[in-house]
């Protein structure tokens, strides 16, 4: 079995940068290409899921994944198949049927608001939140407000990827775990 740093290795080792997108200024970190191997899948998935079985076992292990619209939706399900968990999605609102919670979040040019289906966590379920990274933390925020209203116990937020110098973790109301550090999102910074 390999080991959560020797995933990280390969998982930086794939990573994408491009500059000047989605505008100029910007180092914009793709993490896509990790998805293209299946290789790379594994160890993404490895990663997340050895973190979260040394942390939480037993009458402490997750009952629910929550992944965030949309990039949370490529490994989220795969990591709660792994972890034995039910996988609930985050959508922007308008986009599941049936009764919903909505929380409004900021984003850099306005506002957004992420939905949950009302009946998608049980009260007192334990959940993990992912994500694919954590740049600001207003979605993130707005996903751990939609657990909390249906009475979930957020165990910890996971991102591949954080984006330090932007302090999201500290809008975030339960411990985060990243595994990598991302670059600067300004050329020059």
């Amino acid at each position: 079995m390999a080991s959560v740093e020797d995933c990280k290795t390969l998982l930086k080792s794939t990573l994408r940068q491009y500059e000047d997108f989605p505008s100029k200024g910007i180092l914009f970190e793709d993490i896509l290409p990790i998805f293209q191997n299946p290789t790379t899948f594994q160890a993404l998935i490895t990663a997340m899921r050895l973190q979260i079985e040394q942390n939480f076992t037993g009458d402490r292990k997750p009952d629910v994944i929550v992944g965030l619209d949309a990039r949370g939706f490529l490994f989220g399900p795969t990591l709660a198949l792994q972890l034995g968990a039910a996988f609930v999605p985050v959508r922007k609102a308008g986009k599941l049927p049936g009764p919903v919670v909505e929380a409004e979040f900021q984003k850099e040019y306005g506002k957004d608001v992420f939905a949950i289906q009302a009946d998608a966590i049980k009260a007192g379920q334990r959940v993990i939140i992912v994500d694919d990274i954590i740049a600001t933390g207003g979605s993130a925020s707005a996903a751990g407000e939609l657990v909390a209203k249906l009475g979930g116990e957020i165990l910890e937020y996971v991102f591949l990827l954080e984006l330090d110098f932007l302090k999201g973790r500290e809008k975030l109301n339960a411990p985060v775990y990243t595994l990598l550090s991302g670059q600067p999102t300004k050329l020059g910074s």
